[in-house]
């Protein structure tokens, strides 16, 4: 691990493409300001944790798998300067019980 020390307006960056800037400091917290092109993917830890604990219990990894397609084909179409088409809400259920087709009809 890097440890670096940074003040208000100063920056680092990683790779060639990702810049964090320190906007605010105070004595309990520090605002960052993050820097990337859009096919990099920024987010807390806590929502990845929580992304990876909703996929095990789902017991689906088609589920996160579908959500990433999605977020690529919006963040393509936001490069493109297209704008995005509409997109299917994708449910995630159990399986509906069979009907039978004597008592429905």
């Amino acid at each position: 691990m890097l440890i670096i020390r940074r003040r208000r307006g100063e920056s680092i960056t990683v790779g060639d493409e990702v810049e964090i800037e320190i906007l605010e400091t105070s004595p309990t917290q520090v605002k960052l300001g993050i820097r990337a092109p859009k096919h990099i993917s920024v987010l807390r830890k806590e929502i990845l944790i929580t992304r990876e604990q909703n996929r095990v219990a789902s017991g689906s990894p088609a589920v996160d798998d579908k959500l990433n397609t999605l977020a690529e084909q919006y963040r393509d179409s936001e490069c493109a300067g297209d704008s995005p088409e509409p997109i299917t809400p994708v449910v995630v259920s159990p399986e509906p019980p069979l009907l039978d087709p004597k008592r429905h009809s």
